[in-house]
């Protein structure tokens, strides 16, 4: 198996450097990203994949274990190993199926025994399953967005979703409970959810078919999607034969 790529999150910045680097440090490791809250730590395993997230236990706001309730909703989802302080919530966290339990102050060997477990989990028969591909349906992987409203972070189901559409280093995202704001490039949407149903028509917009509620022919070879409440989105013309094709489908 390759080296893994692991997530670290904990609100105290000095213990989460500390974390950060007994992991980098292990040879079992190929990349560790960072997070000092939980709602940064939703927004980075929405745009990447990890195999593994070490998480604080105590967080304010959103702590590890409704966190780890959050990644485990993603489609794959990350073998989760928790680090506290305190042994209190050990029980709660394998019933979230963590792999591991660590005590801070954190040491080298009890993280390598952690990656080790990791490890052996993903090259288990019984992979980690997020609770999305274990029996919530194809529909119900998650994406964290910005909700500028009210602040925070929205989590959006994937059948909420409309379209998005390119804006600037952002992707405007087009959905049911309204409007908001992720911090990817179009492209990078398109390879997550080409695969289930999402069409790019246009440079700037990747639609949802499974929503859309008409289609009208223009007359310069181009046309229009409708979407219930959100308005008409363009079909460029070279994108055209494509939407047929699946139309048909």
């Amino acid at each position: 198996m390759s080296t893994l790529t692991v997530l670290a999150v904990d609100d105290e910045l000095p213990q989460l450097r500390d974390l950060a680097r007994l992991l980098r440090a292990s040879p079992q490791v190929g990349e560790v990203q960072t997070a000092s809250s939980p709602q940064e730590a939703v927004l980075k395993a929405s745009q990447h994949s990890y195999d593994a997230a070490f998480l604080d236990v105590r967080m304010p706001e959103l702590d590890g274990l409704e966190l780890a309730r959050v990644l485990n909703a993603f489609t794959t989802a990350p073998a989760l190993v928790f680090v506290s302080a305190f042994d209190t919530s050990a029980v709660a966290t394998f019933e979230l199926r963590a792999v591991d339990y660590l005590m801070k102050p954190v040491t080298a060997p009890r993280v390598e025994e952690a990656l080790k477990r990791v490890r052996a989990t993903l090259a288990s028969s019984e992979p980690v399953q997020s609770v999305a591909a274990s029996g919530r349906g194809p529909d119900s992987d998650v994406l964290a967005v910005d909700n500028l409203r009210e602040g925070g972070t929205r989590l959006l189901a994937r059948s909420s979703i409309l379209y998005f559409k390119a804006h600037g280093d952002y992707v405007r995202v087009f959905a049911d409970s309204g409007r908001y704001l992720l911090r990817a490039s179009l492209t990078d949407v398109e390879r997550r959810f080409s695969a289930h149903g999402f069409l790019r028509v246009h440079r700037q917009y990747l639609v949802n078919l499974r929503r859309a509620t008409e289609v009208r022919a223009v007359l310069n070879g181009t046309a229009v999607l409708r979407f219930e409440q959100a308005g008409e989105v363009p079909v460029a013309r070279r994108h055209v034969p494509e939407l047929r094709r699946r139309l048909r489908t």
